[in-house]
């Protein structure tokens, strides 16, 4: 009973057990030492080989939670747009302090120290991945800062692992310089060779600026203009050009000003639909560059008009209210617009393939409208139908015939043929993409394979004066070759019946690489291309809560650390 009551008092205890009456083990060691009812044999041999190994682990514990606490503060900051002064507030540094007394918070010269650790951390990693990538697209787009600074932004987009579309933040750079075609070129080569990637590019995506088209043009890539601009440009002038909703549009913008001004109609306006057991919603503002926002404004003027007409009768103003008549009009106008707004959501989203959908989106759009102006509805609805069908012919028909559109589509299993609206420019693409795919297979043949037979005696037979005809003969035969080999793979592709439009193309040629090996890398190249420039946009979204009041005094290199981070994160 003795060792019992002794292990029950001396500490040591916690370090060893007892394996018989006369020996113990070292529970760090596994060391057997004699016992006999005392342990100070069991103090020494501890204090000797283990007490510094626990104040090392101690340590050693302390260092890791202080680091696990670092970093989800670095991501605390890159996520949330926190400024780095955040470490000097005395309500933060307090809140701190009752989560953890023992956590000793950066200074803020170490916090942007430790942010510039990491982005150089993750941009290695990034880089990895997009050497891994056989092909990236590119958005790119500019913006200017409530300091007045600009800046080039610069996406990429490629297929990663297990079929994945992944975007990924190149640059943001300042731009100081004259915004000329070549100064931007210059900036765009000199960002796509410190990422390795000069000769992958499929395709640029860029807005209509013609400083950005001459750009790109410099640059000898592919180009298309971001299709989303292009909706913009369609709906807003169609919108422009309609006298009645223009009066209309006047109407509705000073009404909603009227609620978002005045505190009274405000309260007002909101017991208003409590009264009527509506959630409470506020009017929307449209802005005068985007027409999705007049389509917003429009829509919950509609959604709202009950209230906002017996919110209107208790109060004193000067406001036009919109009749039911005009009322009727928007309705009209809405039902035409609302399929331009799904198009432009959908070729905005960076989580799928997008461009492939462009041409089936516009067929889609066409027949929608045609449908519509089969029903009836207020003459300004239906001359503005007409004004869309005739915008969309003259600006978007052309998109059938660019190689980056029609190849896309063609590539994507959900579409193939269907997705054309013109049978003809459809023939024209499976052309397109017969010589694409024929290209790559002649391109995979061994070069040497000609000049080796070019010399060998079965080829030329030793004669000098045949060899250029003989060689002449071995190059056709091996461009027919290709080209029958390409034909083949091509029509039995586009032979298989469409998956479905909800599936994801890119999983459908992971499962069928091994069957069109050639397709799989045109598909790998053009379905990661975007339908637009939105990803540059939202970057620029981002940026504005980056650069603000309280951090105006950011420099353009960690501006662009901060962004890249968060765009990862």
């Amino acid at each position: 009973m003795e060792p019992a009551r002794k292990r029950r008092i001396s500490p040591v205890w916690e370090h060893f057990d007892l394996i018989s009456p006369k020996k113990v083990r070292c529970l760090v060691c596994a060391k057997e030492l004699g016992y006999n009812n005392n342990t100070s044999s069991m103090l020494r041999h501890y204090r000797a080989f283990h007490e510094n190994e626990d104040e090392v682990g101690a340590s050693s514990s302390h260092a890791t939670r202080k680091q696990e606490l670092d970093e989800a503060l670095v991501s605390m900051i890159v996520k949330d747009t926190q400024p780095f002064t955040i470490v000097e507030d005395i309500g933060f540094r307090g809140f701190v302090s009752k989560l953890d007394p023992n956590y000793v918070l950066p200074t803020r010269q170490a916090l942007k120290a430790m942010v510039e650790v990491k982005y150089e951390a993750e941009k290695e990693k990034t880089k990895a991945k997009i050497q891994k990538a056989a092909a990236v697209s590119l958005t790119s787009d500019m913006w200017t800062s409530m300091n007045l600074d600009a800046y080039l932004a610069i996406t990429c987009h490629f297929v990663g692992e297990k079929s994945k579309l992944c975007s990924v933040l190149l640059g943001v750079q300042e731009f100081p310089q004259s915004h000329t075609a070549e100064n931007i070129a210059h900036e765009k080569a000199s960002l796509m060779a410190e990422w390795g990637i000069t000769n992958k590019v499929t395709c640029f995506v860029t807005d209509g600026a013609p400083n950005m088209v001459a750009c790109v043009r410099e640059l000898k890539l592919r180009h298309h203009i971001c299709i989303a601009h292009t909706l913009n440009l369609v709906v807003k002038k169609t919108l422009e050009q309609n006298p009645i909703l223009s009066g209309i549009r006047a109407k509705a913008r000073k009404l909603v000003g009227f609620f978002r001004s005045s505190t009274t109609a405000k309260e007002k306006f909101t017991q208003v639909q409590l009264h009527m057991g509506m959630p409470v919603r506020k009017l929307l503002q449209e802005v005068e560059t985007r027409w999705n926002s007049t389509y917003l404004m429009l829509q919950r003027l509609v959604d709202l008009r009950e209230p906002v007409g017996a919110a209107l009768a208790g109060l004193q103003h000067d406001i036009p209210m919109i009749t039911s008549e005009e009322f009727k009009i928007v309705e009209g106008c809405m039902s035409l617009l609302s399929p331009f707004y799904e198009a432009t959501v959908e070729l905005s989203a960076e989580e799928n393939v997008s461009a492939s959908k462009v041409i089936p989106l516009l067929k889609m759009l066409e027949q929608n409208l045609q449908e519509e102006m089969t029903k009836p509805g207020p003459p300004a609805a239906l001359e503005m139908g007409e004004v869309l069908i005739r915008q969309l012919r003259e600006k978007l028909y052309t998109l059938q015939s660019m190689s980056i559109m029609s190849l896309a589509t063609l590539l994507d299993p959900r579409f193939k043929i269907i997705g054309f609206f013109s049978q003809t420019k459809a023939t024209e693409a499976v052309k397109r993409l017969t010589a694409e795919c024929s290209t790559i297979i002649r391109s995979q043949q061994t070069r040497e394979d000609i000049p080796q037979a070019s010399t060998s005696n079965e080829v030329t037979g030793g004669s000098k004066l045949w060899h250029r005809l003989d060689v002449s003969v071995m190059e056709t035969r091996t461009s027919q070759n290709a080209t029958v080999d390409a034909t083949v793979e091509v029509q039995r592709y586009l032979s298989e019946p469409n998956i479905g439009r909800l599936e994801n193309p890119l999983e459908y040629w992971e499962r069928q690489q091994l069957i069109y090996p050639t397709l799989y890398k045109l598909a790998i190249a053009f379905l990661s291309t975007p339908a637009s420039s939105v990803p540059c946009e939202r970057v620029f979204s981002k940026a504005r809560e980056v650069v603000s009041k309280r951090r105006n005094r950011l420099k353009p290199k960690t501006v662009e650390k901060l962004l890249f981070l968060n765009k990862i994160e």
